[in-house]
C-alpha cells in the first residue's frame, strides 16, 4: 500500500489579522508551495486569527483557540513557522505559540518521547530591518527543545533595507537568493520528515 502523504502546517505569526496583506503569509506559501512540489500537503493558519491564550499548558480553558491549532500539530509532520522581524525579534505571536508549544514536554507517547519528536520544522522570516539570523536562531533553540527536529539549511529569510518601507510582498519578484534557500528549506524538511517516518528516535523509557 501507498503510504499517505507527508502533510505540513504553516503557522503564520504576523501582527496582521487576516484579510489585512501580510509578508509573513506569503514568505510561508511560498515554503508551502516548494513542500507541494515536494508531494507534502499542507495548510496555512494565522495564528493571530485565533484567540491564543497566554500560558504553557495545552488548553488555557474557556475562550482558549490554541487546542485547535494544536490538534493540526499533533496531525502533522512538518511545521513552518513564519514570523516578521520586530524590534530585532521574532514577533510577540511567536513566542506565544512558542510558550503554548512547551506544553508538549510533558505530553509523551507510548515510548515516553515528547509528543513533537519526529516531527520537523522550518524557520522563514521577513522583516525591512537587521536581525533574521537572529530570529532564526531563537525560533530554532525553542523548536528543538520542544522536540522538533531541523533540517539541513532548515530555514529561509528576507531582508530589506534597514529604516526603509518596503516589505517583501511589494517584491516585483523574489530574489533568487532567497527562491533558493526557500526551495531547500521545504526539499530538506520533505526528505528529513520521510526518514524520520521510517525511522523513529529510539524511545526515551
Amino acid at each position: 500500500m501507498t503510504p499517505p502523504a507527508l502533510t505540513a502546517v504553516a503557522l503564520v505569526c504576523s501582527l496582521k489579522p487576516s484579510p489585512a496583506p501580510s509578508s509573513s503569509e506569503m514568505m510561508a506559501n511560498h515554503v508551502c508551495e516548494r513542500l507541494r512540489a515536494q508531494g507534502v500537503e499542507t495548510e496555512s493558519v494565522r495564528c493571530v486569527d485565533f484567540a491564543i491564550s497566554p500560558g504553557v499548558e495545552a488548553d488555557m480553558g474557556d475562550g482558549d483557540e490554541w487546542p485547535r491549532i494544536r490538534e493540526k500539530l499533533l496531525s502533522c509532520d512538518i511545521l513552518v513557522l513564519a514570523t516578521p522581524v520586530w524590534l530585532g525579534h521574532p514577533s510577540s505571536v511567536t513566542q506565544r505559540v512558542l510558550e503554548r508549544l512547551d506544553a508538549e514536554l510533558s505530553n509523551t507517547d507510548d515510548a515516553d518521547r515528547p509528543t513533537m519528536v519526529g516531527k520537523v520544522a522550518v524557520v522563514a522570516v521577513v522583516g525591512n530591518e537587521d536581525g533574521a539570523h537572529k530570529v532564526v536562531a531563537d525560533c530554532f533553540q525553542g523548536l528543538n527543545d520542544i522536540g522538533y527536529t531541523i533540517p539541513a539549511q532548515g530555514c529561509t529569510y528576507w531582508n530589506g533595507e534597514a529604516m526603509q518601507s518596503k516589505d517583501y510582498n511589494d517584491l516585483d519578484e523574489v530574489p533568487e537568493a532567497v527562491a533558493s534557500a526557500t526551495a531547500a528549506a521545504a526539499r530538506n524538511a520533505a526528505h528529513l520528515a520521510n526518514l524520520l517516518r521510517s525511522g523513529q528516535y529510539p524511545p526515551y523509557q
